[in-house]
């Protein structure tokens, strides 16, 4: 069965960092995708950031692309998300998500089949 499991959310003055880290488990193949989401009540999840671990294509959401960066480290099957230059637009719930790798557009949630519980991260003035 899949796992993921979230850690790294925290709070930080806007212009800050944070690393969130999502521990993926269950996989027998490597022929899937991460993706990093976020999510305020009241709104939908926002897909930020997705990679492809087989070949390693990489996607940002417009409002994050330059400040923050999507990785894995495959000897400890874990997708990182390093968050820099962080704004108070940036504050949410954050969720990691998996999926088959053709399962459709990497920015919508409704297309990702396992899911994480999240982690909070908040930006303040």
């Amino acid at each position: 069965q899949v796992q993921l499991v979230e850690s790294g959310g925290g709070s930080v003055a806007a212009g800050g960092s944070l690393r969130l880290s999502c521990s993926v488990s269950g996989y027998t193949e490597n022929n899937h995708r991460v993706a990093w989401f976020r999510h305020n009540p009241g709104s939908e999840r926002e897909g930020v950031a997705a990679i492809y671990l087989a070949d390693g294509r990489i996607y940002y959401d417009a409002s994050v692309k330059g400040r923050f960066t999507i990785s894995q480290d495959k000897a400890t099957s874990r997708v990182y998300l390093q968050m820099d230059s962080l704004k108070v637009e940036d504050t949410a719930g954050y969720y990691c998500a998996s999926s088959d790798a053709y399962a459709g557009s990497w920015y919508r949630a409704k297309t990702y089949t396992y899911w994480g519980l999240g982690t909070q991260v908040t930006v303040s003035t």
